[in-house]
């Protein structure tokens, strides 16, 4: 499910189109947020919708190389689904309505990649040929060496015998933090049928499509294990699946799905993406341990100890961390988000001790990130998105000082898609709206100073409204 994954190999074979034309309909406009232009687009489309209802279902095999695909007569996914409570997505083994947040970290051709997976506060409608079906949107934001590469909105409704379907997705690709592509973009009643993306009760060897646009999309996947058992942030989890993806080019890559957090892990070659930690599955009640919170505060504290080269200061914080961690690794913490920690962390050591400040101050967010990540588990998904907005507020800090251009303009993008995250309203939308559009300004215009200062007068602002 490339939706969900980083589209691992080489699967969508629609033209490029080129930005400018999302300008057009409002995409980077902050007068109003993304999901309001995605749910425009889908409901009153520019053009008007051709009548396709005699193309289901889909058989062709729609890899490059017309071959490839299980018989037709395995595929469950041939029968017309209905949709009566269709934003109530109860299936196990993709849980998007009730799965508020998944992290999933591994490496993409050899480099540290992270995807936040995040269901929107607000639903959609999709006009399946004449009938408007309400999708539950969900947002996919995609790092690669940590810096912005790829944002998806998905859409998904569960019909009435508990598939869930696949209604499309707003793709939009950067290159150097700048959005450049919007390939891969396709709408289930305007460039074709929505697909399969989880049976109710997937069986070995049951074959459906999750893409079936053909010439835009395609993927195919055949169950080829039931009953798993896999690890998980806190523990076994039973009941998993394995899938055999056929993906547009041809070739072949191995998906596990698991109950609780749908997509858990993706093989293709020596490329991994896998499930860190997901909320509400990893959820745990009582508040954040103590260690986590001081590890966190500290971490903002050397930050701001290395940017004064306040080098003592920044030993003692750094000291402080890692006793923090030394005490979390004796409590049954996500292994994921762990092994990322202990990393940032030795980074943070070695250019604290020689004194390297760009180093030092990189590690510091790295280190936060994760222990963030770890705090997920404990605090409402509005707080930990709080969170992360102004963690990226503070990366951007840290590219300007560096005067690295794209990460700057790369750390706006994110923060404008985190932004859809926080269910601002009135004053406070209007507010965050505003400070962002004088961020967007001064990148643009590449006064990294100015984008620094506006960074750090938006932090405040978000934590000041959130009560964070």
């Amino acid at each position: 499910m490339d939706n969900r994954g980083y589209r691992l190999g080489a699967r969508r074979s629609r033209a490029v189109l080129a930005v400018v034309a999302l300008v057009g309909t409002g995409w980077f406009g902050l007068a109003s947020s993304g999901v309001d232009t995605l749910n425009r687009a889908a409901a009153d489309p520019v053009t008007p919708v051709p009548d396709r209802s005699d193309e289901w279902p889909i058989t062709k095999c729609g890899t490059s190389s017309g071959q490839g695909c299980a018989p037709t007569g395995k595929r469950v996914d041939l029968q017309r689904p209905t949709f009566g409570n269709p934003t109530t997505i109860t299936n196990p083994l993709f849980p998007v309505s009730q799965l508020r947040s998944v992290i999933q970290v591994g490496k993409v051709d050899g480099k540290p990649f992270r995807s936040e997976t995040t269901t929107l506060p607000t639903t959609g409608i999709v006009d399946w040929y004449g009938t408007k079906v309400p999708v539950v949107l969900s947002q996919y934001v995609a790092y690669l060496d940590g810096t912005i590469t790829e944002v998806a909105i998905d859409r998904y409704a569960q019909a009435d015998d508990g598939s869930v379907w696949y209604f499309g997705e707003d793709v939009i690709d950067y290159i150097d933090g700048t959005a450049a592509f919007t390939e891969g973009t396709w709408l289930a009643g305007r460039d074709g049928p929505p697909a399969m993306i989880m049976p109710a009760k997937p069986k070995l060897g049951d074959v459906f499509r999750v893409e079936n646009v053909i010439g835009i999309v395609f993927e195919e996947l055949t169950v080829v294990k039931v009953g798993q058992v896999v690890r998980g942030p806190h523990g076994p989890v039973p009941g998993a699946i394995v899938v055999d993806e056929l993906g547009v080019s041809g070739g072949h890559s191995l998906k596990t799905l698991a109950p609780g957090y749908g997509e858990f892990l993706t093989a293709d070659g020596p490329d991994l993406e896998a499930v860190a930690v997901a909320v509400p599955s990893d959820a745990q009640a009582g508040g954040a341990p103590v260690e986590i919170r001081k590890a966190l505060t500290a971490a903002w504290g050397t930050l701001e100890s290395v940017r004064a080269e306040d080098w003592p200061t920044a030993r003692a914080s750094v000291a402080l961390i890692a006793r923090q961690v030394t005490a979390l690794n004796q409590a049954n913490q996500p292994p994921r988000v762990m092994a990322l920690l202990h990393t940032s962390l030795r980074s943070l050591q070695t250019a604290v001790g020689v004194r390297s400040v760009r180093a030092a101050e990189q590690a510091s967010v790295e280190v936060a990130q994760s222990v963030i990540d770890l705090e997920a588990r404990y605090l409402l998904p509005e707080q930990i998105e709080v969170a992360r907005f102004h963690l990226h507020t503070q990366q951007l800090r840290v590219a300007a000082a560096a005067r690295s251009y794209p990460r700057v303009a790369g750390e706006v993008s994110a923060l404008e898609w985190i932004r859809d995250r926080l269910a601002l309203e009135g004053d406070q939308a209007r507010a965050v709206g505003e400070a962002l559009g004088a961020l967007r300004g001064a990148s643009d215009s590449r006064n990294l100073p100015g984008a620094a200062d506006h960074a750090t007068r938006l932090a405040t602002l978000v934590r000041d409204l959130s009560g964070r």
